[in-house]
């Protein structure tokens, strides 16, 4: 029986097609690139195999040609993706797409080049900057390698015509980068007892698998954990894999890891430029560097040698990807470490309850940092009745004064509120009328003090209006956002030093890493913000906490609401009292007496997780049950519910042990102008719903209405939204 290629391509298939061997061409291995037909055009795709044709041979295309000499993918990564796409359920080229940097899914050379840097020669030193008037691209990138050499994987095309041109003049050179070597002076500060205990007890289990949740304090030194037992793994030859949640955490922990390792250590996140991620995906292929730092898409990586995985923050929901294949960055960390035989740790001071149902059964072993490093204390946390408390715009007149005493004895105050903008709607004082989203079925946000109206799901801008456009009324901004609260503060604390820090002043390249050093030299004294502070950052001069909306997640339709609410004020909380002072945070809530609050305030986060668990089981929901959701979306409102209701019909009776809830709207029912609908199933047990969930997705490929619209199947659902 004739062999053939089976590849791995860009569509949404469920599986590899099969392609002839080019002629006089050796064996080609799994995990080498090879561009093919595709209908009427030409794509790059993976072979994954080879195998008997599913169809007659004569009917196959060949290959067009091989671009590699040897594989891109290794059989771990290989293995690792064929895992992903049939537990997530998604196509399999997609799911491969994710382990390749975007020049290598284009069909660039894979051959690795040592990074090159752009600096100035003796004549661009001496060079006066007015000579080039007239070319201000250049001269812009003068000024920019006076301060410095830059990466040439950092430029961006224009900035690279640009250099060319001032090589041209005799004015730069482009360089290899040389590796930098560690820190000689880096501080290693001593371990405390519990931080040595921890080393020592994933140290035992060097050699092996073995899951180590380190649940610490905030403050309690977990990175440090985190550094010693990277250079043991690089001590022995191995390679270590460290994901972070955000492209935040990056700057601050990339410093640190670089002080121990030097060049040996890349960073690896959708910041990049695509030749910065690709000259890191090479360095590590090679092992020319020792640590991959990055975010979810990290896990990813060519990791040949791979013999430690951290997973910073463990709890963190966007590990989770939201579009696309639906992957878990944390869980496939842990299946990957289980195929290479090789530890893994998942930090956090705030565990997810499924990883701590993990820890309750022994899957996990359970390590603790209860108390900060060196001289810190946990903050105290306080309640504020905002039904009971005087308020100015929101702010109970307590947390002002609060603030005013720390702010005149020359400390830090953060005003925390995970909702950005200026005020979250727009409405009419006369008749209610609201500003929605003509594309989505929410309401728009003012922003700018009432300039613009903004979409946060579609991204739509318009001026509102000048009037009610239903009656004419005046319209009112209700609410607030951080944009809201800033100005109130400058005009409370009139020349005090204030910075606002949130997704929308951090856009720029940069700019997030600029406003965190800032706070943490001790620059601005008032500091609003939103998640983007909540994890991770130190700031020695902060003392006072003020947490000024408790009650986001704790009444919503999600279920993970109140986890998700617990763990930010536990890790925003967390920035107060890291340096010698004691810290302070004023929780504001119009539910003091909410039961899960008041464990969280009185007990601590450990108290909430068991109340949370208990509430959880009883509810038959995760980690007690598992799920899945359907997403369907389309333009035509009939088409989405018409093809959920089928959907939802043709999963009954497909399995036992498994519940069909639905069809329903999506709590946010018109996205981008497409209306969403979903079907739930819920099991007892992973393998009953997995079961179901090959059978379903066939079905559902052959549905009538399947071409009308978009579909696909989120496995362990974070967002159900």
């Amino acid at each position: 029986m004739t062999q053939v290629l089976k590849v791995a391509v860009p569509a949404p298939l469920a599986g590899a097609l099969d392609y002839l061997p080019p002629r006089g061409a050796p064996d080609i291995p799994a995990g080498v690139r090879v561009r093919v037909p595709l209908g009427r055009r030409a794509v790059v795709g993976v072979v994954v195999g080879r195998g008997p044709a599913a169809v007659v041979p004569d009917r196959l295309r060949p290959v067009r040609a091989v671009l590699d000499e040897r594989p891109v993918l290794d059989g771990g990564l290989l293995d690792l993706v064929a895992f992903a796409a049939g537990y997530y359920h998604a196509p399999l080229g997609e799911v491969l797409a994710l382990a390749l940097p975007a020049p290598l899914r284009k069909g660039a050379p894979a051959q690795p080049r040592r990074p090159l840097l752009w600096r100035l020669t003796a004549a661009g030193r001496a060079a006066p900057a007015a000579a080039l008037a007239r070319a201000p691209r250049q001269r812009g990138l003068l000024e920019r390698l006076r301060a410095g050499p830059v990466a040439a994987a950092a430029l961006s095309a224009e900035d690279r015509r640009a250099a060319a041109a001032l090589a041209a003049r005799g004015w730069a050179e482009a360089a290899p980068a040389p590796v930098a070597p560690p820190d000689p002076g880096v501080h290693r500060p001593a371990l405390t007892p519990a931080q040595g205990a921890a080393v020592a007890a994933v140290r035992a289990a060097a050699d092996r698998f073995a899951v180590h949740l380190l649940e610490g304090v905030t403050g309690s030194g977990k990175t440090e954990v985190y550094l010693r037992l990277a250079e043991e793994a690089v001590a022995r030859g191995g390679q270590v894999l460290v994901l972070v949640p955000e492209i935040a955490l990056t700057p601050q922990t990339l410093r640190r890891f670089r002080a121990r390792f030097g060049g040996r250590v890349v960073a690896y996140h959708s910041g990049l430029a695509e030749g910065e991620r690709l000259a890191a995906w090479a360095a590590l292929r090679e092992g020319e560097a020792a640590v991959a730092l990055g975010t979810r898409s990290a896990v990813w990586l060519p990791l040949p040698r791979l013999a430690l995985v951290v997973v910073d923050e463990e709890h963190d929901p966007s590990y989770k990807q939201q579009e696309g294949p639906r992957y878990h960055a944390r869980d496939l960390a842990v299946w990957r470490a289980r195929r290479q035989g090789c530890p893994v740790v998942l930090g956090s001071a705030t565990p997810a309850l499924e990883t701590l149902h993990n820890a309750r059964r022994g899957r996990f072993r359970h390590l603790r940092l209860a108390e900060r490093a060196g001289e810190a204390v946990l903050p105290r946390l306080e309640l504020v009745d905002l039904r009971r408390e005087p308020q100015a715009q929101g702010i109970a007149r307590r947390v002002l004064a609060a603030a005013e005493a720390e702010l005149a004895a020359g400390r830090q105050v953060l005003f925390f509120l995970n909702r950005r903008g200026y005020a979250p709607t727009l409405l009419c004082t006369a008749c209610g009328w609201i500003a929605g989203c003509d594309r989505c079925s929410v309401r728009l946000t003012v922003h700018g003090a009432g300039a613009v109206l903004r979409c946060h799901h579609c991204g739509a801008r318009r001026r509102p209006p000048p009037a009610c456009p239903a009656c004419g009324g005046a319209l009112l901004g209700v609410g607030r956002g951080t944009e809201r609260v800033e100005a109130l503060l400058r005009a409370r604390f009139e020349g005090v030093p204030l910075t606002r820090i949130d997704r929308d002043r951090a856009r720029r390249r940069g700019a997030l890493e600029r406003l965190l050093a800032e706070v943490a030299a001790g620059g601005p004294r008032i500091v609003v913000g939103t998640q983007l502070l909540a994890k991770g950052h130190h700031f020695p001069d902060l003392t006072l906490v003020g947490v000024l909306n408790a009650d986001q997640g704790l009444f919503g339709a999600d279920f993970r609401g109140p986890e998700r609410a617990a763990q930010l004020i536990v890790q925003v909380a967390g920035r107060a009292g890291r340096g010698r002072l004691p810290g302070r945070v004023l929780i504001q809530t119009h539910a003091p007496e909410h039961p899960l609050l008041q464990r969280l305030v009185r007990e601590g986060y450990a108290a909430f997780a068991a109340a949370a668990l208990a509430e959880r089981a009883a509810a038959r929901l995760p980690p007690f049950a598992h799920l899945a959701l359907l997403r369907v979306e389309a333009v035509d409102a009939a088409a989405a519910e018409g093809f959920a209701a089928a959907a939802a019909k043709a999963a009954a009776g497909l399995g036992e042990g498994v519940e069909v809830l639905g069809p329903a709207p999506a709590p946010i029912e018109r996205r981008a102008g497409r209306h969403r609908w979903q079907v739930l199933l819920r099991a007892a047990r992973r393998s009953a719903l997995q079961r179901l969930l090959a059978r379903w997705a066939v079905r559902l490929e052959g549905l009538p209405g399947a071409r009308r619209v978009r579909w696909g199947l989120d496995v362990d659902p974070l967002e159900m939204a």
